[in-house]
């Protein structure tokens, strides 16, 4: 794909469409990893998003239940 690079201000850059920003999921902040040879854009992940919802399902579906039993029968607490 190529796109122009535009002149802002005194700076330059890129103009990305919105099904781009949608796509990759990029908010108002993109990481930039620079190697040799080219410039790699990363959207900024969000570190545990929309957890609440989904363990309110979870919780809703009764999905959050435990694996294993927090104690088990041999265990001695002496």
């Amino acid at each position: 794909m190529k796109i122009s690079v535009i002149q802002i201000g005194n700076s330059k850059g890129i103009r990305l469409s919105k099904i781009l920003l949608e796509k990759y999921q990029i908010g108002d902040q993109v990481e930039l990893v620079m190697e040799s040879d080219h410039i790699l854009i990363k959207p900024i992940a969000k570190p545990r998003q929309n957890w609440d919802e989904a363990f309110e399902k979870m919780h809703q579906n009764a999905d959050d239940k435990l694996l294993i039993d927090s104690v088990f029968e041999d265990e001695n607490w002496d």
